[in-house]
């Protein structure tokens, strides 16, 4: 039985004070958001899948990582071109499994986009620090300027935003073709198996040195290299035409960052050597350095411009997460001063409150990995909600008008919804305190919404219209 929810009666001026700038972007600008999320997952943060599982167990891993998000994509642009909501996953499982799923699924992706940036900032300090910037030996100021900046930008409009981040992206896909154009002569297959095999495990050899544990711990850092990709139908109150310019962009931007994440997990190893790079916080700067016996203009290059790709996506999640936050708080399932928005429609206070919780775990923990796993707990767990909630609707709602539709149906993503389960048992493996502390929280919220919030619910929010709608056409049917 559906649980029962209770709506408050709100004015016209509580949406007025709740409202995103329309028409700001079109398919191209959308798949370079989706680009723009990720592409940080190239400049660090997957590395650590070798120090798992090895080279491949790392291969294995983003390959079925990516199969799992190509699955989950096509299930995501159905679904946002027949909802174009801001809510996007937190609507779309809204619509299939209820408020209480709807919730957790948005609650999920809150963990994933408000925990990312934080580690993505304490990258952007490895580098920082490597390159000897301002003296810098402790990265906390480099993580709180990067807040400040970033937010700032964003506070100040959403079109201007998503330009400069297209910009930015541009910039790091130069440094990623000069890194593999300049370490392609240095490739040797054997650098990719030089991690020893740890005789104490079963099974373990020079292409799983960890063996197949190892590769199921890797399948978090795999993930890295398209986490965040499904944050673009967020944009759907903001697009131009999002019936047909998501599906176009968020398919757009997959694709890309598959090619990427298949050159850099075969370049960068390949040329410096996978026990090189497998613990570092700026891999690819230091993979040029091994590959070439020191310091050279294409590794100055590379860590310089490389921050362009770490500022892509650490700038890029935080309009992720603000547009989760808003959405969730613009219905009531969150407090509902949340989602107020400025003079410039933006929703200054979901930039700001996930930021400072982001800064002070970074500052904290100083800890990429541990961030990543936290993230990926998160991610993993929306992922499963979303694929299910894809599988519903198809079976609960044929006759929806689906203005695309997913290759291959609900076979595509059970395929996805299995692999997510068993990416989220990964993260168990990887750190179980801290998927266990991850896991408590995420319940906490729960109970939050099961005890408070599900009785203050707000009627008029477009998630919750959807749902209306859904319940009058099927009373209407049954008389």
């Amino acid at each position: 039985m559906a649980e029962h929810v209770e709506y408050d009666q709100v004015d016209d001026n509580y949406l007025r004070q709740r409202q995103l700038k329309r028409g700001a972007a079109g398919w191209l600008l959308l798949a370079g958001l989706g680009v723009s999320y990720v592409i940080s997952g190239d400049f660090a943060g997957w590395n650590f899948g070798l120090a798992e599982g090895g080279w491949g167990g790392l291969l294995i891993a983003t390959v079925l990582m990516a199969f799992m998000y190509g699955c989950m994509v096509f299930g995501l642009a159905e679904m946002s071109s027949a909802m174009p909501v801001a809510g996007a996953g937190y609507g779309f499982a809204r619509r299939a499994l209820g408020p209480l799923g709807g919730f957790a699924t948005g609650v999920a992706i809150l963990i994933e986009y408000a925990i990312a940036p934080a580690a993505i900032s304490i990258f952007i300090g490895g580098y920082i620090e490597t390159l000897g910037l301002f003296g810098i030996t402790n990265s906390w100021p480099v993580f709180l300027v990067c807040y400040i900046i970033f937010i700032g930008i964003h506070l100040y409009g959403v079109g201007e935003a998503l330009r400069l981040m297209f910009a930015i992206t541009a910039v790091a896909v130069v440094a990623l073709v000069a890194f593999v154009v300049g370490m392609v002569p240095k490739f040797d297959v054997d650098n990719l198996f030089d991690i020893v095999p740890d005789d104490a495990v079963a099974g373990a050899s020079s292409f799983l040195p960890f063996g197949i544990t190892g590769a199921m711990a890797a399948l978090v850092y795999g993930i890295w290299f398209f986490l965040a990709i499904e944050g673009v139908p967020l944009a759907a109150e903001e697009a131009r035409d999002p019936k047909k310019d998501m599906p176009r962009g968020i398919i757009a931007g997959m694709g890309a960052l598959v090619v990427f994440a298949a050159l850099i997990l075969l370049i960068a190893p390949g040329a410096a050597g996978s026990s090189a790079i497998a613990s570092s916080d700026n891999p690819l700067p230091e993979a040029v350095r091994a590959a070439y016996g020191g310091d050279n203009f294409l590794a100055q290059f590379i860590n310089y411009v490389g921050l362009a790709g770490l500022i892509a996506s650490f700038f890029s999640i935080i309009y992720a997460y603000s547009r989760q936050l808003f959405a969730l708080s613009r219905a009531g399932y969150l407090p509902r001063w949340l989602s107020k928005t400025g003079a410039r429609k933006t929703p200054y206070l979901a930039l700001i409150v996930p930021g400072t919780v982001g800064f002070i775990l970074a500052a904290a923990t100083q800890d990429g990995a541990l961030l990543i796993n936290i993230a990926v707990f998160g991610a993993t767990v929306s992922y499963v909600l979303l694929n299910l909630s894809h599988i519903v609707l198809r079976v609960k709602e044929p006759g929806m008008e689906r203005p695309y539709r997913t290759p291959g149906g609900i076979v595509t993503t059970g395929v996805s919804l299995v692999l997510a389960v068993a990416a989220v048992i990964a993260t168990f493996v990887v750190d179980e305190i801290a998927a266990a502390i991850t896991a408590c929280i995420f319940l906490a919220a729960i109970a939050y919404f099961w005890f408070y919030s599900r009785h203050r619910l707000v009627a008029a929010a477009p998630e919750e219209e959807f749902a209306a709608i859904k319940q009058a056409e099927s009373e209407l049917e049954r008389d």
